[in-house]
């Protein structure tokens, strides 16, 4: 073979390495950064947490904590509305940068997704009309509970509640309206929400049954996505350090962060 041939094959041989090697796909924190805007999912259906005001504007201590971090951050932020179920979709098909909507840490999302250091609280219950004995796990035998699909506490009753029969909801809206109108007389839900929800009918005589569980909420982000994950939890620490995320949530919802969170940032 001459020197020519052989140059010609080796060129021939490198062009076909490169037509098999994966296309290098640049991560999402520089994508978010080329774009100088970030997608964030948020629930409005979640009050405090995630709501709208009074001009249909997105407001509560998620969005306050969206807007935070896109502000410190020099980004744009793009609300993208989410139910509970739609969250951890919404990263896994890119329809969002980062998940802030009450998302709680648990080890079964966490097999899907990564979560950054918790930066709030929220503790979920079980309610219904005053009168229905329900104290506890055992008292729930046989009776109907309806629950958001995809929340934790929709998981809480489907591992705890086996004998019940479990009414599921698309979002915390319709789950609350299935109790207001009667369609179910015992729910889970968060415990902020039991104020608003026995205020659309006071005849209905809600009552909180007993706590399930009190969960650490994180910023979600999309598995593989370590250098978005560090910069997330970067900016959780520091502005818990320095009393930001303990403002928005004081502001929302009445009182400060509980201390375990706190301490996240130390």
């Amino acid at each position: 073979m001459t020197l020519l041939g052989a140059l010609r094959g080796a060129a021939v041989a490198a062009i076909a390495v490169l037509a098999l090697a994966p296309a290098v796909h640049a991560d999402v924190l520089d994508e978010v950064r080329a774009a100088k805007k970030i997608r964030i999912a948020i629930d409005f259906g979640v009050p405090p947490y995630g709501m709208t005001d009074e001009k249909m504007q997105p407001a509560g201590s998620d969005v306050d904590t969206a807007r935070a971090l896109a502000k410190d951050w020099g980004l744009a932020l793009e609300i993208v509305p989410t139910t509970g179920a739609s969250r951890i979709p919404s990263l896994q098909t890119g329809k969002a940068d980062l998940v802030i909507s009450t998302l709680s840490i648990t080890a079964e999302r966490a097999k899907v997704i990564d979560f950054s250091v918790p930066y709030a609280s929220l503790r979920t219950v079980l309610a219904g009309v005053k009168g229905i004995d329900a104290k506890g796990v055992a008292d729930l035998a046989g009776k109907t509970i309806g629950t958001t699909r995809g929340t934790t506490h929709d998981t809480w009753l489907a591992n705890n509640a086996k004998s019940s029969k479990i009414v599921r909801y698309e979002d915390d809206a319709t789950t609350a309206q299935a109790f207001v109108s009667g369609q179910v007389d015992l729910f889970t839900t968060a415990e902020l929400l039991l104020a608003p929800i026995a205020a659309k009918n006071p005849a209905r005589q809600l009552e909180l049954k007993f706590p399930l569980e009190v969960f650490k909420l994180a910023v979600g982000v999309k598995k593989g996505e370590a250098r978005l994950l560090a910069e997330v939890d970067a900016w959780v620490r520091a502005n818990l350090k320095n009393g930001t995320l303990n403002a928005i949530y004081r502001k929302h919802h009445g009182n400060d962060l509980p201390a375990e969170i706190v301490a996240a940032g130390s």
